[in-house]
């Protein structure tokens, strides 16, 4: 086994890998990193969880449509998919807001 030290969104972490997959493991780091990063610069959603959240909704989603051409999302454009992120962000922040007041 490896360690890998990687940074996400400035929070530094210690990984163990199998032998040879360091490389894949911190591409995969950075890929995370550049969307948890946009998200919250984008400055709607707050709070790491639901950054976190947001940016795995993301990755399922590319995944899923990358996956299989007869998967759910195999039929929508990047930008068709790009709008649907955006109005579920919109319906979460709507939803999430009010509780932020709270705490």
């Amino acid at each position: 086994m490896s360690t890998v030290d990687v940074t996400i969104m400035g929070a530094a972490y210690r990984l163990v890998c199998k032998e040879g997959e360091e490389r894949a493991l911190r591409e995969a780091a950075a890929f995370l990193d550049k969307k948890m990063t946009a998200i919250r610069d984008a400055g709607k959603i707050k709070g790491n969880d639901r950054i976190a959240v947001m940016a795995a909704l993301g990755v399922a989603a590319e995944f899923l449509s990358a996956r299989s051409p007869a998967g759910p999302l195999s039929d929508m454009s990047l930008l068709d998919m790009q709008t649907k992120m955006s109005a579920m962000h919109q319906v979460l922040d709507g939803a999430l807001t009010p509780q932020e007041t709270l705490f």
